[in-house]
């Protein structure tokens, strides 16, 4: 064999090579960010384990109904939980929850509104908790299945309703993408909690922190598995995209510690909407999610009078 032909064979096994780690590299990402398999990626602080411990047990005694919704792709089966207000009200709150989470782990934002005189409707994401779905849809798809769930908060509950949209983590990205869509009047609000700027942002950050790995190719291989098998291009699922186009005041929260959803994101978030009714808090000391646990009293003053000048 000539000196050329061992080069180009040498070459060809390389290529091979790369693709096969890159095409197994990219299914196992699809595997492990956008499918329910167990993981541990618990960021909750004792403290809020055990406040999340005490409402969830209030959650499960307190009066509810429970609603069902079909997604807005995929036609899968949708369930949520819509907790009454003690008095009637026309003002209801929809929360979304957080990556890997469903609607009992909202328990400790549920109870807050809800003290506060809201009707409050909490659903379970694609994937999550008693809704279909096998893979998570970080806030994208989900987007389009919260719009309609707002629509049903209006065949219940009335055409005078006044609605606000709250969400923590990957359930804060889900309220700012909706935030570029077409949303029915009754939606007056919005309080985003710790969201990324985007999916593929996210990604990138943890294909480094926790692999130290490039973006480039796994992302947008990944993507390409992602566009197969959850039918949706995560590349374009951005929120930063999305509040340009927003027309809502809009309340930012983030932790200053956060490393899972890195604090600078906020700021990205936060200049990208031209609203004049915009307001940020970054908490010191707080870590991811965890605002609410390091200054409740404050947290709660701050969210209810931003919702309360909405939705009165």
């Amino acid at each position: 064999m000539t000196k050329r032909k061992k080069w180009l064979l040498a070459l060809v096994t390389l290529v091979i090579v790369l693709g096969i780690g890159i095409t197994g590299g990219s299914f196992y990402l699809y595997h492990f960010a956008f499918e329910p398999t167990p993981k541990v990626l618990n960021h909750s602080s004792q403290k809020s384990k055990t406040r999340l411990a005490k409402n969830q047990q209030w959650l499960k005694n307190v009066k509810k109904q429970t609603w069902h919704e079909t997604s807005a792709t995929d036609h899968l089966k949708l369930v949520a939980d819509f907790v009454p207000a003690a008095h009637k009200t026309n003002r209801t709150i929809v929360v979304a929850h957080g990556y890997m989470g469903n609607k009992e782990q909202m328990a400790s934002y549920i109870r807050l509104w809800h003290r506060q005189g809201y009707n409050v409707l909490a659903p379970d994401d694609r994937g999550n908790g008693q809704s279909q779905g096998d893979y998570y849809g970080f806030g994208w798809p989900d987007r389009l299945d919260y719009v309609k769930w707002t629509k049903q908060v209006i065949r219940r509950e009335g055409q005078h309703s006044r609605i606000g949209l709250f969400g923590v983590s990957m359930g804060g990205a889900t309220v700012m993408m909706m935030s570029g869509e077409k949303l029915p009047s009754q939606v007056k609000a919005i309080i985003e909690d710790c969201g990324y700027t985007s999916v593929g942002d996210e990604l990138t950050y943890e294909l480094k922190n926790l692999y130290h790995l490039p973006k480039f190719p796994l992302i947008y291989t990944a993507s390409w598995v992602a566009q197969a098998k959850a039918h949706f291009n995560f590349l374009t699922a951005s929120s930063v995209t999305q509040l340009h186009q927003n027309k809502l005041p809009i309340f930012f929260i983030h932790g200053a510690k956060d490393t899972f959803v890195p604090t600078k994101m906020v700021y990205q978030n936060y200049r990208a909407t031209t609203v004049s009714h915009k307001k940020l808090w970054v908490v010191p000391g707080a870590g991811h999610a965890e605002s609410y646990t390091m200054q409740p009293k404050l947290y709660t003053k701050k969210v209810t009078q931003f919702m309360a000048q909405y939705l009165k």
